[in-house]
């Protein structure tokens, strides 16, 4: 199947650009430990440099996800490549998710955050999914 393949290169693409995103994302972390000033110029252009490659790349997949949910579990077993670079992809993400996060909040406590970017109530609540499908559980 070519659409198989064609999806495994552009996963494969994607991982890599993930990579660079956590490259950054530890890169500012180590800046926000080592100092009180916060974010530099240039590492804030660096992740808007990467803004227009991401979103290409999550178009690309879009197009892929389409065509793979058409296809029977039996088809999609058959390209297990496909399988484990979207679990890395998602692993890389969540990676990703976690020290930008932990990033925002060094930003806060160093008060380098203006008021109106500050995140909502509801966003301080790790739980909340979770308490969400327990709820729906009943």
């Amino acid at each position: 199947m070519n659409s198989a393949s064609s999806m495994a290169a552009d996963l494969r693409g994607h991982l890599a650009l993930c990579q660079e995103i956590l490259a950054l994302v530890e890169n500012e972390s180590q800046l926000l430990r080592n100092s009180d000033t916060g974010l530099t110029f240039e590492a804030y252009q660096a992740k808007k440099n990467l803004l227009p490659r991401l979103n290409q790349s999550l178009n690309q997949i879009r197009q892929h996800r389409a065509n793979w949910q058409t296809l029977g579990p039996a088809e999609r077993n058959a390209y297990p490549e496909v399988s484990a670079l979207l679990r890395q992809n998602q692993d890389l993400i969540m990676k990703i998710i976690v020290l930008d996060r932990e990033n925002e909040q060094a930003l806060l406590r160093h008060g380098l955050v203006p008021p109106r970017h500050l995140p909502s109530a509801s966003r301080q609540r790790p739980h909340f999914v979770a308490d969400l499908y327990r709820r729906q559980g009943r």
